[in-house]
């Protein structure tokens, strides 16, 4: 890793929950899950990735998300959780995804989920495997642009307006539990996006 991530994974790191503290908190929810904030530099600006879930899923259709799931018995904690829900939906390595700490976790009101966000620093210019059974797209916005698209927004969902916090950038819009990750997220390191737009 070059000197410029160490300093960034050192000054991230700094305002996140530990990885231990943060599997700690209990939050409402009937199923652990994690998912992996996967973060990167590209020409002095921080990105993050995310998935476009395919349409013809029974759950989430078309929604973008962070890659991520439940956790299987056979995970040893939940950060090994979003890293192998991470290689499974876009091919990210385990070993290419140095884990920095946790957000808050957050429970997911339709399906029932206890989700457990863990940040990861990577390297720019991975090339992604989407999953075909699940992934549409990768997306990776930089976080200014997504911050500059935030707004409370009423969405329709299963027929019922809801007033919600939303990010957007272009026609691709995040909501739900993923806002709520990323609300955590800017509001822990705001100060960065100045100097790392």
């Amino acid at each position: 890793m070059a000197t410029g991530d160490t300093a960034l994974s050192t000054q991230i790191g700094r305002v996140l929950l530990s990885a231990e503290d943060a599997g700690a908190l209990r939050v409402a929810g009937r199923t652990d899950a994690a998912v992996l904030v996967a973060l990167f530099a590209r020409a002095g600006r921080l990105h993050a990735v995310f998935t476009r879930r395919r349409d013809d899923l029974r759950r989430h259709p078309g929604e973008i998300s962070f890659p991520g799931g439940r956790r299987d018995t056979s995970d040893p904690d939940l950060v090994a959780t979003a890293l192998r829900e991470a290689q499974e939906e876009i091919g990210l390595e385990p070993g290419a995804a140095r884990i920095l700490g946790a957000l808050q976790p957050t429970p997911t009101i339709v399906t029932g989920y206890a989700v457990y966000p863990f940040v990861a620093l990577i390297e720019d210019g991975i090339e992604w495997r989407p999953s075909a059974g699940e992934v549409a797209e990768v997306l990776e916005p930089a976080l200014a642009d997504l911050l500059a698209g935030y707004a409370r927004r009423t969405l329709l969902r299963r027929g019922l307006p809801i007033r919600t916090d939303t990010y957007a950038v272009g026609e691709d819009l995040i909501w739900g539990a993923t806002a709520r990750i990323l609300a955590d997220l800017f509001e822990r390191i705001g100060p960065l996006l100045r100097s790392h737009g």
